[in-house]
């Protein structure tokens, strides 16, 4: 899941110096010789918002050492230009009758050190999740894998998940039970593999420098100059070698967006995102464009609160808000107004519809309508005016975004007083967690291509939850899902969740789908954007003349 980072950084000039001294890339727009013929530069040029914190996969818990894991190492599959999942290492894939024991075949392959990946490296990693109790180790209890969520609460050992090596080539797999999300994540950095004699022979230092981990995916890491950027080099090594195009990938560390487009401008890079603020300035740039994005920004209720606690208050709220304003007037980053709790453009049903046009919008309605909502849920709780408060984080975006939902609901609703209240990042998430709030503006990115990613997080007990929020039905459906094996009928209970979530309890008010305003050039092409997981994958793209 990838976290949008806006921080402000050195100056424009000092930034830019530094990054081009400290990272001796080449630029993507120059020629080089290629026997008699001239030809592009197969060299990417980007940006990132921040460093990688590690790359051992078994402890990455950030979208920007995803992206680096997803394009220098290989698991058993990675995402297609759908971010579907297609088969990877694995050449063969074979469930028992019941959908319990997979058995795995893999290709030939060979790390960067010369040595063959082989399902012992499966096994090792896997196990080492579990072992140090990593920030991903739920993923396997969500896969279904055999005995994980035993594991995680101490009643079995790591060495007991059902992972087993059966030779070199041969990796079985055995779940609890038949599940539909287990190839799905499979695709997740999370099951990489690793090769144990390198991992224990660099101990603490694995993975924190370039030359501190192995390579077996399209790319090499052959660069890394902490807080400043890092290099990828094709991996001629690689099993799918002749599939790859690029070169060369240089990532500049960039904080400051008004940084990115200097770079861009001077073509030193090719792809760079803008925030809200530079939206209007390069709008009508032909390179200008706007990409949805899979997480969604929405208000968490209180629901053991006196008057939030009522449906039809909930619901007031909800229809009070003119989202569209808030998309187009107030963030102007691509953003889109959002009625439901999964989001447009990224997950389809098995005859291939789209979600959102499935489920269509929940709680919208008139300013009118909302009032005679918000008059009947005052009449319900005896109260004749609300104050309460907001909980949001102290960012420039979080401030923006709260004084719209101030004026808006103050202005559309007799009665109601918003006070805002701006604390850091991780007191606003330690508060959602104690669930001392009000109302708290949030936001969700899924951690797996499905929609029971925005699905089973409200849960009773669910550490996404954050809101006292039950109810029986969700729960019970939830379980009945997460074993279906009849994708028809399971994409329907997927379509009730929702129903019961917003439709039936009003539960949240969602606000929007986020977006991302970008400039890139023309010649670039085939860099896939994924909703989950690694963020890009580089491995088909190009440039072009």
């Amino acid at each position: 899941m990838r976290k949008k980072i806006r921080n402000s950084a050195l100056t424009l000039g000092m930034a830019t110096a530094l990054l081009l001294s400290g990272c001796n890339f080449s630029n993507s727009t120059e020629k080089v010789d290629d026997d008699k013929d001239n030809k592009v530069n197969q060299t990417l040029n980007v940006t990132e918002p921040a460093d990688v914190p590690t790359l051992d996969s078994t402890k990455a818990h950030d979208g920007i050492a995803f992206t680096v894991l997803n394009n220098v190492n290989e698991g058993l599959y990675r995402q297609d230009e759908n971010n579907l999942p297609i088969k990877a290492l694995a050449t063969e894939h074979k469930e028992s009758e019941d959908k319990v024991v997979h058995t795995f075949t893999l290709r030939d392959s060979k790390w960067s050190n010369g040595e063959p990946v082989t399902a012992k490296d499966f096994e090792f990693a896997w196990k080492r999740v579990m072992k140090d109790n990593s920030p991903y180790a739920f993923m396997f209890v969500t896969a279904g894998i055999k005995n994980a969520e035993a594991i995680l609460n101490a009643e079995k050992d790591a060495d007991e998940l059902g992972i087993k090596a059966i030779d070199e080539k041969t990796l079985e797999v055995t779940l609890e039970a038949a599940n539909p999300l287990f190839q799905t994540l499979l695709t997740f950095p999370t099951f990489l593999p690793q090769n144990q004699k390198f991992v224990e022979e660099k101990g603490d230092q694995y993975a924190l420098e370039a030359d501190g981990i192995l390579f077996n995916g399209p790319f090499k890491l052959v660069e890394w100059t902490h807080e400043q950027g890092w290099k990828y080099e094709k991996n001629e090594d690689y099993w799918d070698a002749k599939a790859v195009k690029l070169d060369n990938i240089n990532v500049y560390v960039v904080k400051d967006p008004s940084t990115g487009t200097n770079l861009y401008e001077t073509e030193k890079v090719d792809r760079v995102e803008l925030s809200s603020a530079l939206v209007d300035q390069y709008k009508d740039d032909e390179n200008f464009q706007t990409l949805k994005e899979s997480g969604l920004v929405f208000l968490r209720f209180n629901h053991k609160h006196p008057v939030l606690g009522n449906k039809d208050v909930r619901k007031a709220i909800n229809m009070a808000i003119d989202k569209k304003g808030l998309t187009d007037v107030i963030l102007k980053d691509g953003s889109s107004p959002l009625n439901g709790v999964v989001p447009a453009g990224f997950y389809n049903s098995p005859d291939n519809k789209d979600y959102r046009e499935l489920n269509g919008d929940f709680n919208t309605g008139t300013v009118k309508e909302a009032q005679e909502a918000w008059a009947k849920g005052l009449k319900e709780t005896g109260q004749k005016d609300v104050t309460v408060s907001i909980n949001i984080a102290d960012s420039d975006d979080q401030k923006k975004v709260a004084e719209y939902i101030q004026a808006q609901l103050e202005d559309n609703l007799p009665g109601f007083k918003l006070e805002i209240k701006a604390v850091p990042f991780a007191q606003r998430l330690e508060i959602e967690k104690a669930i001392e709030y009000d109302l708290s503006l949030s936001s969700w990115g899924p951690d797996y291509s499905d929609p029971m990613t925005y699905l089973d997080m409200w849960l009773k007990g669910g550490s996404a939850n954050r809101m006292d929020y039950y109810n029986p039905k969700l729960d019970e459906l939830v379980a009945k899902a997460r074993t279906e094996s009849d994708l028809t009928k399971r994409y329907q209970m997927l379509l009730d969740l929702e129903k019961i979530l917003l439709e039936e309890d009003a539960a949240i008010a969602p606000l929007y789908q986020e977006g991302e305003s970008i400039l890139i050039r023309e010649k670039i092409n085939g860099v896939l954007v994924h909703p989950t997981g690694a963020e890009f994958t580089y491995k088909w793209a190009s440039i072009k003349e």
